[in-house]
C-alpha cells in the first residue's frame, strides 16, 4: 500500500477512536426539553465555565493581602499607639501620671541635693526633704479637691482667689510683715520654719480670673473689639506685675507675662495688638534689666563655661560642670560633688544640674519627657473642649508650667539668663508646689469633663458595669442550662 494511503487510513482510524460529545436530540417544535436534558446538552456542546485560578476562592492564598515584611511590625505598633492616644481617658491618665512621677522624682532629688545644705546650717539631713514632703502631701490633697470640683465652682473661685492674692501681695510690702529672702521682698512669715510667697499664687489667680473674664466676653461676642480684649485683663495683669516687681522678683514677673500672652493668644488677639503688647513688655523688661547691676550680671553669664577671676558667673559655670560630669547614666544617686558647697542653691533653682550629675543624660531626658507629656496633654485638653473657660484655663496652666520649665532648664544649660524660678513640681519650695498641684488638679478636672471621658469613667464604675451586663444577658426559661 502506498505511503499516502497508509497515512489516510491511520488518520481515519484515529478520528473514529476519539469519543464524540453527547448532544441532545432536537426537540420537536413546541415541546420544551426537560431541565436535566437541557443542562446535559448545554454542557455537551462544549461550553465550559471559565477557569478560576487556583487559590483565588475563599480561603485560598490569592485572596490574602500580601504582607509588608519587616515594615508591618513598626507600622502596626504605630497604629496601636495612635489608637491608644486617641482614647477618651488618655489625657486624664497622662496628666495624672506625669505630674505624680515628676513630684515623686523631685522629692528624691530634693533629699539628695539638700542634705549637705541642711547639715551646713546645723539641721538634720532630712530638714528640707521633710518640709517638701509635707507640702507635697498638702498639695496632693489640693489636687484631689480641684480634680473633683465642677467647672462652675472653679469659675466661682476666680474672684475670691484674685482678691485674696492681691491682699497678700500688698501685705508683703508692709514693713515688719514682709520678709526679704535672697534680696527679694516677696515673703510672708507664717511662724516656725514656714514662709509663704504670695506671688506664686498670683499665677493661679490670673489664670482663673482671666479665663472667666474672657469666657464671659466671648459668650457676649465682645472679643472682636480690641478694647474689650485688653480691658480689664491687661491692667489687672500689670497691677500684679507691679506688686511683684516692687519686691524685685524678676523671674516670677516673666512667668506672669508669659501667662498673659498665652491668654491673649488663646483669645485670638490680632497680630498687631499682640505685637504691640509684646513690644511694650520687651521695652519695660529692658529698662528693668538695664537699671539693675544684678540683672545685668545674670544676663552676662549666658553661655559661660568658666567663672571669671573675680568670682562672677560662679553658679552658671558650676551648673555646667555638674551636667558635664554626669555622663550618660550619672555618678549615682547621692554621689554629687557640686552640692558640697560648690553650686549655690542646688535644691531649688539648680536642682536640674544635680539631677544631671547624679542620674546622667538618661535622668535629665526622662524629666524632659515627663514635662513634654504633661504639656502635650494640656494642649489636648484645651484643644478638644468646646467650653471657652476650660480652653482658656487649660491653656493658661499649660503655658505656666511649660514656660517656667523652659526658663529654669534653659538657665541651667546656659542658654537663658538665670531668672531664679524653680522647676515646677520638682524643685524645693512649698509656696511654688501648692498652687502648681492645684493647677494640675484643675487640668485633671477639665479632662474628666469631656463627654467621652465622662462616659468611659461611668462605664468603669462597678454598678454601671453590672447593670450593663445584666441587660446583655437574655432571660432563659427554668429548663435551660
Amino acid at each position: 500500500m502506498p505511503a499516502d494511503e497508509r497515512f489516510a487510513v491511520r488518520r481515519e482510524s484515529a478520528r473514529a477512536s476519539v469519543p464524540r460529545p453527547l448532544t441532545a436530540a432536537p426537540a420537536p417544535a413546541g415541546v420544551p426539553l426537560p431541565p436535566g436534558l437541557a443542562l446535559r446538552g448545554r454542557h455537551a456542546t462544549g461550553a465550559r465555565r471559565p477557569e478560576t485560578p487556583r487559590g483565588s476562592g475563599r480561603g485560598g492564598s490569592g485572596s490574602r493581602t500580601p504582607r509588608t515584611g519587616r515594615g508591618g511590625g513598626p507600622r502596626r505598633a504605630y497604629e496601636r499607639a495612635r489608637r491608644a492616644w486617641d482614647r477618651p481617658l488618655t489625657a486624664y491618665y497622662v496628666i495624672l501620671g506625669s505630674s505624680l512621677l515628676i513630684t515623686v522624682l523631685g522629692l528624691v532629688m530634693v533629699y539628695s541635693a539638700s542634705m549637705i545644705k541642711a547639715l551646713d546650717i546645723s539641721k538634720p539631713a532630712t530638714y528640707f526633704f521633710g518640709k517638701q514632703f509635707l507640702a507635697a502631701v498638702i498639695g496632693g490633697g489640693l489636687m484631689l479637691i480641684a480634680a473633683r470640683m465642677p467647672v462652675k465652682l472653679h469659675r466661682g473661685l476666680a474672684y475670691p482667689i484674685l482678691m485674696v492674692t492681691v491682699f497678700l501681695m500688698v501685705l508683703v510690702q508692709v514693713p515688719g510683715i514682709g520678709m526679704s529672702v535672697n534680696g527679694n521682698q516677696n515673703w510672708l512669715y507664717l511662724g516656725g520654719p514656714f514662709q509663704l510667697q504670695p506671688s506664686e499664687f498670683g499665677k493661679l489667680a490670673l489664670i482663673l480670673w482671666g479665663a472667666d473674664l474672657l469666657a464671659r466676653k466671648q459668650d457676649k461676642r465682645l472679643l472682636t473689639q480690641w478694647k474689650h480684649m485688653l480691658v480689664p485683663l491687661v491692667p489687672v495683669a500689670f497691677m500684679l506685675l507691679g506688686l511683684i516687681m516692687l519686691g524685685g522678683d524678676m523671674g516670677t514677673a516673666i512667668i506672669l507675662t508669659a501667662i498673659l500672652f498665652g491668654l491673649l493668644w488663646l483669645a485670638g488677639a490680632p497680630t498687631r495688638l499682640f505685637a504691640g503688647v509684646l513690644g511694650f513688655a520687651a521695652v519695660l523688661a529692658f529698662l528693668l534689666i538695664r537699671t539693675s547691676p544684678n540683672r545685668m550680671s545674670r544676663l552676662a553669664c549666658m553661655g559661660v563655661s568658666e567663672p571669671d577671676p573675680e568670682g562672677g558667673c560662679w553658679q552658671a559655670a558650676h551648673g555646667i560642670y555638674a551636667l558635664a560630669s554626669g555622663g550618660w547614666f550619672g555618678s549615682g544617686l547621692g554621689a554629687s560633688v557640686e552640692k558640697w558647697g560648690q553650686l549655690p542653691e542646688p535644691h531649688t533653682d539648680f536642682i536640674f544640674a544635680i539631677t544631671g550629675e547624679e542620674l546622667g543624660l538618661a535622668g535629665t531626658l526622662s524629666v524632659l519627657a515627663l514635662f513634654a507629656a504633661l504639656g502635650y496633654a494640656g494642649i489636648r485638653v484645651a484643644g478638644r473642649t468646646e467650653d471657652p473657660f476650660v480652653r482658656y484655663a487649660a491653656g493658661g496652666v499649660t503655658t505656666w508650667i511649660t514656660a517656667q520649665a523652659v526658663i529654669n532648664i534653659g538657665a541651667v544649660l546656659g542658654l537663658l539668663p538665670i531668672a531664679g524660678v524653680p522647676l515646677p513640681l520638682f524643685s524645693y519650695g512649698g509656696s511654688a508646689l501648692l498652687p502648681t498641684m492645684f493647677a494640675v488638679g484643675l487640668m485633671i478636672a477639665f479632662a474628666r469633663e469631656d463627654p467621652a471621658a465622662k462616659a468611659a469613667l461611668a462605664m468603669r464604675k462597678p454598678g454601671v458595669r453590672w447593670k450593663t451586663m445584666r441587660r446583655r444577658v437574655k432571660k432563659r426559661s427554668s429548663g435551660e442550662r
